[in-house]
């Protein structure tokens, strides 16, 4: 019987890290996060930083005849800490965090502040960032920005308003300007940290990060919420097959595919072999070695 879990425990471990890279040329890079995507697949953004996070910056790839080219640097970052991208359900709008001085004359950075640059159309270049201003940003930090159908935002915050270590909040566009925010019901945030948040276009669901919560997995898991009759439903932890025992964060649903992407540290680096120093190093430069990469997996079971 002993026998018969180890089997079960052993194949519920590799079921659980069996969730493919986003894109086949993230490989080329050590640390990525941040995942956004075109509906029509064809254009996605996503953040590269050094091993230890002295540089961050938003890397763009595009798909030319059924292929994704080489990712690049955007032309608006590289000097500061910026992250965290998405576009807008229209794409036109590229949201993104930064640590940027508010004015070009300054140098000095900053605290993490949302931005945005704008183009006229898919095929426009990007504006130059602007800060999105209060009340959405604020003398504290200010991190992952979504916006819906509605234009509404949501994002995370460490702001002394917030129920616990980080929340979630949600400015409300209404008469063409956002709302003063309101941290989300203790159905998401709780006394601990809640961060990452995706919001379904319609604002149907939200899909988080929560960390080390009773019912985690050992460290930070994803959550879903549903909205029923204008009220998030209790949060729910994505379970094994989604989730992992290191740290899984930064959802984004593209809709059209009904395909989740995340980030992850999961590692199924096997410890006690007598390896070889090709072997060695084969294993420990493999894509799931506990850095932080991009993942996909099929998320139509949690939309309706």
């Amino acid at each position: 019987m002993k026998f018969l879990f180890s089997v079960l425990a052993i194949w519920v471990q590799l079921f659980a890290f069996s969730q493919e890279p986003a894109l086949p040329n993230l490989k080329d890079f050590a640390k990525t996060r941040d995942f956004t995507i075109s509906n029509n697949s064809n254009e996605a953004y996503f953040t590269v930083q050094s091993p230890n996070e002295e540089v961050s910056g938003i890397f763009k790839t595009v798909k030319k005849e059924g292929n994704w080219q080489s990712p690049v640097l955007v032309s608006f970052s590289g000097k500061y800490k910026d992250l965290e991208p998405f576009l807008s359900p229209d794409g036109l709008q590229l949201y993104f965090v930064s640590n940027r001085p508010l004015n070009e004359s300054e140098e000095n950075p900053k605290d993490y502040d949302i931005w945005v640059v704008e183009r006229k159309s898919k095929t426009s270049n990007w504006s130059k960032p602007r800060n999105l201003g209060a009340p959405i940003n604020t003398e504290y930090n200010e991190f992952y920005p979504v916006i819906t159908n509605s234009k509404n935002m949501y994002f995370t915050s460490d702001k002394p308003t917030a129920k616990g270590k980080d929340d979630i909040f949600l400015s409300e566009w209404k008469d063409q300007s956002y709302q003063e925010t309101i941290s989300l019901s203790v159905a998401i945030n709780s006394e601990g940290y809640e961060y990452n948040a995706f919001v379904a276009p319609d604002e149907s669901f939200i899909l988080f990060g929560a960390y080390k919560r009773k019912d985690g997995l050992g460290s930070g898991d994803m959550y879903i919420s549903y909205k029923k009759e204008g009220k998030w439903t209790p949060a729910k932890n994505l379970g094994e097959n989604y989730n992992s025992q290191q740290m899984d964060y930064c959802p984004f649903v593209h809709m059209p595919s009904k395909t989740l992407y995340f980030t992850s540290r999961r590692s199924t680096i096997k410890t006690g072999n007598n390896y070889s120093t090709t072997e060695f190093m084969s294993e420990i430069n493999k894509y799931n070695n506990g850095l932080s990469r991009i993942y996909k997996i099929d998320f139509s079971k949690f939309i309706n």
